[in-house]
């Protein structure tokens, strides 16, 4: 069977984005790189979106960027600009098709279908497939999305809106998401928080058409793409293994508290990309253990205080938008962190501290 230096398993954005890093710094001009990805086509499947706090490789798959947003519960709204961090959205296909463009130059870069087509015995491997089977009643955000297409101009292109809270909870988390990408473009998100036997992900298709016609009042529309997916709030649990490293979820790098992963990753790839020569040795890349502490505490009261967490996000947006974003996207410093928890409910909060 065929051997190579280094192996990545799972070709999704993860694997693919420590692929890219490390390709174009030449790190395989002398080495081989196996890519285990099951799919035989790669196309638009996905949305990724987040603040843009840090440089990344991909500018020229952004979709669109914004730099005002909005968040509302009922019988209020924000409104807010990001100047300094424009929030912006990563179309799949794009990034996908920049990629493997890029890998295929590579005579030393292969992709299978299957781990059990090559030996790992003597390679490095990147992990970024956890089983998370078992773990349904665990805390996941799970969503569906629409990418629709209206006859006549309906959107304001130049702000998005985060979360609309004015709508059915069930007894859980739920929020619309909207992103316009142009004036008769725009995808329209129903987001819940909860876990995965929860009854909101039987109608997704359901809440979506109400939505549409009731809240933006739009009747008529062509549906140009669908997403589905599922974020656990929750750390997979891996077994250590010599020569191997998680990556993405798999390593940690979703942000619990918002299911935030994509810069993330590409932090994560670039350590890295700056350690490669001595991988075997290094420490795991991880997001810094004071989110992990506020993000425990947060979803302790989310669970035991479904009910209160509208409010409770619509005050987090009291504090300054540079502190918001920073703090969601794990750049905050001590100052913007303590303006954070200021704006929280400090009995509600403090229960979960004992």
């Amino acid at each position: 069977m065929r051997e190579f230096d280094y192996v990545i398993i799972g070709g999704g954005c993860a694997g693919l984005s420590l692929a890219y890093e490390l390709e174009i710094h030449e790190k395989f001009k002398n080495k081989t790189l196996a890519i285990i990805e099951p799919r035989n086509d790669y196309i638009r499947d996905k949305t990724w979106s987040f603040w843009k706090v840090a440089a990344h490789n991909f500018e020229d798959c952004v979709k669109h960027s914004w730099s005002n947003f909005s968040i509302n519960i009922p019988n209020q709204t924000k409104y807010i600009e990001c100047d300094n961090f424009p929030y912006q959205s990563i179309d799949s296909g794009l990034f996908y098709q920049k990629i493997i463009n890029t890998l295929k130059k590579n005579t030393n870069i292969h992709f299978f279908k299957n781990i059990n087509e090559i030996s790992t015995e003597n390679s490095f491997v990147f992990n970024s497939v956890s089983d998370v089977s078992d773990s349904k009643n665990d805390l996941w955000q799970h969503f569906s999305g629409i990418e629709i297409e209206t006859n006549k101009d309906v959107f304001d292109d130049q702000i998005f809106n985060l979360m609309d809270f004015d709508c059915d909870q069930r007894d859980s988390v739920h929020f619309f998401y909207t992103l316009p990408f142009s004036k008769k473009k725009a995808l329209v998100e129903t987001t819940w928080v909860s876990n995965l036997n929860h009854p909101s992900n039987q109608d997704y298709s359901t809440q979506l058409e109400d939505y549409i016609k009731n809240k933006l009042k739009i009747k008529n529309y062509e549906i140009k793409f669908k997403e589905t997916g599922a974020i656990p709030l929750f750390h997979p649990k891996n077994i250590k293994k010599i020569n191997q490293m998680e990556i993405g979820t798999a390593g940690g790098m979703t942000r619990l508290s918002t299911g935030y992963t994509f810069m993330n990753i590409q932090d994560q790839s670039k350590y890295i990309r700056e350690n490669f020569e001595s991988i075997e040795k290094v420490d795991y890349f991880t997001i810094n253990s004071k989110y992990k502490i506020l993000d425990n505490i947060f979803l302790k009261v989310l669970k035991k205080n479904s009910d209160q967490m509208p409010e409770i996000f619509f005050k987090m947006f009291n504090c300054s938008p540079s502190t918001v974003i920073n703090f969601l996207s794990n750049k905050s410093n001590i100052y913007e962190d303590f303006s954070i928890i200021l704006k929280m409910p400090k009995l509600v909060f403090l229960k979960e501290l004992f």
